[in-house]
């Protein structure tokens, strides 16, 4: 069967994308993605000029798989506040439970893009990050949350950090202490009308 363009292509992404996953972007050359696509290193070039470009194109395919999957949770995330965030979190410890897991390739990759604020990899990176937290504000809205987009970053920030912090020391309790706090959050009245300052009830 003759191989398209396309075909190509995807073959690419799907290489890219793996090598990226399990090594970074910093440690994996041009001619390790061509050779675990079967291609030369020519053909790659033909389809993404640089190792940046493709890189790039790599998180944009994946924002919308990955964006369409976490969206399909919906049924999942529904109820109360508390279980909305029992539900969030319950994945997450899951997930993080998986053989080889290595966190958010997203957040992976641009930390070692840390130094490179215009690389385009990073807008898309932001866009996947931003969707997901404005997902979960508009569940929160539907639950009668007050201030969901406020909760939602505080939640996203919690269950980032927890990402993170579990590949740091290799402990996956930190899922159960970030849960814990989103609950209390949830459930918590803001202060004031400017919003600043969180009461938290006790656990």
């Amino acid at each position: 069967m003759p191989r398209t363009a396309e075909h190509t292509r995807q073959r690419i992404l799907e290489a890219a994308y793996g090598l990226f996953r399990r090594k970074g972007f910093v440690r994996v050359g041009v001619d390790e993605i061509a050779a675990a696509a079967g291609l030369t290193k020519r053909t790659l070039y033909a389809h993404f000029e640089s190792k940046d470009a493709l890189l790039a194109a790599v998180l944009a395919s994946q924002h919308d798989r990955e964006f369409a999957a976490f969206q399909t949770l919906g049924a999942d995330l529904a109820g109360s506040p508390e279980e909305i965030v029992t539900a969030l979190f319950d994945k997450l410890a899951r997930w993080s439970a998986m053989p080889g897991w290595t966190g958010s390739g997203y957040t992976r990759l641009v930390v070692e893009l840390a130094d490179l604020p215009g690389h385009p990899a990073r807008a898309i990176a932001h866009r996947h990050k931003a969707a997901i937290e404005g997902y979960i504000g508009e569940l929160l809205a539907k639950a009668d949350v007050p201030s969901p987009a406020d909760r939602a970053r505080e939640i996203w920030l919690l269950a980032e950090g927890a990402m993170v912090l579990i590949l740091i020391h290799g402990d996956r309790s930190y899922v159960d202490a970030a849960a814990r706090a989103a609950a209390r959050l949830v459930r918590a009245p803001v202060e004031g009308a400017s919003g600043v300052g969180v009461a938290l009830d006790a656990p």
